[in-house]
């Protein structure tokens, strides 16, 4: 179970069912109320109907055996008068509830005709009208409740009280809504009308559009959660293919491959591109690696070689040891060793320190007892490593010197929020299709020099690794004098840093 719901698609299709189904039961029991709310106010307006007809003749003197709202088969009748009592009742009612009596059957009339008046008949209407302010509920009335005034005879009181109730007529028992309606008779004195409609209609599409719910709701969640799974499965079908593509990669370890990439401009386009492009950055890193392995292996293979060579000479021969071979041999391992170990501090991420480092008195260091080297500078502060950076401006004297005819020339300047280190020489310099090719590892230009003056090829390699890790740049141009210019731009010390200017 949970890795059928570990999927994304299975997590999509629930929750979209889950989601439709929140949404399908509140709609359902709002149509259903709606529904319930309008038959009942439908059968609360018949029942009105119905009293206010019986009211009316009874305002007009009929006799209560005349009346004849009390003939109607569907609409059950009560007429009591002020005390409660049951004065007329609707052919074949036998039963009744919700109407404040349940008594079906009238009490016995008097000798004139029914009439219940007193013997001074018009003291005691009079004596009702004066109470005829009670209400019988305030709870389901039409209009305004004003039954504080008394109401002349054959008047009707405007406000109607609705209740639901049931009743049994001939036997036959439904659910009816009652509207009870208060009229001041001439002759018999405040009288109440209680007339009923059946509220079947209601219950019967209440019932029917429940049972239309409870079947339709079901169909539709399967047809909502079908068609999500199908569109769902469908938009991650090239993420499999994605996945699928990695995991061959990562069992061959053949980082040539590409994941297929969907013609569309879609979230899962973007993600395959992405991933094409992260293997492609991946696997040049990789072959730099391997390049960089071999060419090291190379580079050192010939000071050891070398220096062996030396000392089986001279464990052989002592008188023929040639010491200063050997040494020279031994700081050439010594400075290759070194400067395999910063790149590889450098490729690993290292940051530099944040120290505030002055480039104009670090140029007249650097140039300190190099012969034909002049400086140039004004002082301007940088953040960094100060051994880092010496050694790129090292790095770059030691280019220039072995270039150079006879001038090397350093300046450091300030141009806007950036300072720049420029190192010249007046040479040959550097051909334009060589500029960036130079700063690529064990690369030598000049492929008729030997190591021992040329130097392993790592030195501007290094440079420029440490001008990117101080958010700087490193180019090579053409300078003034006809050489190579060299320009390292870093950030001063505490400014914002914009996009360098190449």
């Amino acid at each position: 179970m949970s890795r059928l719901f570990g999927s994304v698609r299975s997590r999509a299709t629930l929750g979209a069912t889950l989601v439709v189904a929140v949404a399908l039961v509140a709609a359902g029991t709002a149509v259903l109320l709606s529904l319930r709310a309008n038959l009942t106010g439908e059968a609360g307006t018949r029942a009105e109907r119905s009293a206010q007809a019986v009211a009316s003749e009874l305002a007009v003197r009929t006799p209560l055996d005349k009346l004849s709202g009390l003939d109607a088969e569907d609409a059950p009748v009560q007429i009591v008068d002020e005390d409660g009592t049951l004065v007329a009742a609707s052919e074949d009612l036998e039963r009744i509830t919700g109407t404040g009596t349940a008594e079906v059957t009238p009490a016995p009339t008097g000798p004139a005709g029914g009439d219940a008046r007193d013997d001074d008949g018009d003291d005691a209407r009079d004596d009702r009208a004066d109470d005829s302010g009670r209400s019988q509920g305030d709870s389901g009335r039409s209009d305004d409740d004003d039954d504080d005034d008394p109401l002349a005879p054959g008047e009707i009181d405007r406000g109607t009280t609705f209740v639901n109730g049931s009743a049994t007529v001939d036997g036959d028992t439904e659910d009816y809504r009652f509207a009870a309606v208060e009229v001041e008779t001439p002759d018999r004195g405040r009288l109440t009308v209680h007339a009923g409609a059946p509220l079947a209609a209601e219950h019967s599409a209440v019932d029917t559009a429940l049972t239309a719910m409870l079947i339709g709701f079901p169909l539709l969640l399967g047809v909502v959660a079908a068609v999500t799974w199908l569109v769902t499965g469908r938009a991650l079908r090239p993420v499999e293919g994605i996945r699928r593509e990695m995991a061959a990669i990562t069992a061959s370890e053949d980082l040539g491959r590409r994941v297929p990439e969907p013609a569309t401009h879609d979230e899962v386009a973007r993600l395959a591109r992405t991933t094409n492009a992260t293997l492609t950055a991946l696997e040049a890193s990789v072959e730099r690696q391997r390049r960089f392995v071999a060419d090291a292996s190379h580079e050192l293979r010939s000071p050891i070689a070398s220096l062996r060579t030396q000392l089986e000479v001279a464990a052989a021969h002592p008188e023929l040891l040639d010491l200063d071979g050997a040494v020279e041999d031994t700081v050439r391992l010594q400075n290759l060793a070194a400067d395999l170990l910063l790149l590889a501090r450098l490729d690993a991420g290292e940051r530099p320190a944040g120290t505030r480092v002055d480039l104009a008195a670090l140029a007249r260091e650097g140039a300190a007892g190099r012969a034909g080297v002049t400086v140039d500078a004004e002082s301007v502060e940088v953040s960094g490593s100060p051994g880092q950076l010496g050694r790129v401006l090292g790095n770059l004297l030691d280019n220039a010197a072995r270039h150079a005819r006879a001038r090397v020339t350093v300046t450091v300047r300030r141009e806007g929020a950036w300072a720049v280190l420029a190192v010249a020489d007046d040479g040959e310099g550097v051909a334009e299709a060589d500029r960036e090719r130079i700063f690529e590892r064990f690369v030598r230009l000049d492929a008729a020099r030997s190591r021992d003056d040329g130097g392993a090829g790592l030195g501007l390699a290094i440079a420029r690794d440490v001008a990117v890790r101080h958010g700087g740049t490193l180019t090579a141009g053409a300078a003034p004098a006809g050489g190579a210019l060299f320009e390292l731009r870093l950030p001063l010390a505490g400014a914002d840093r914009g996009t360098p200017r190449s």
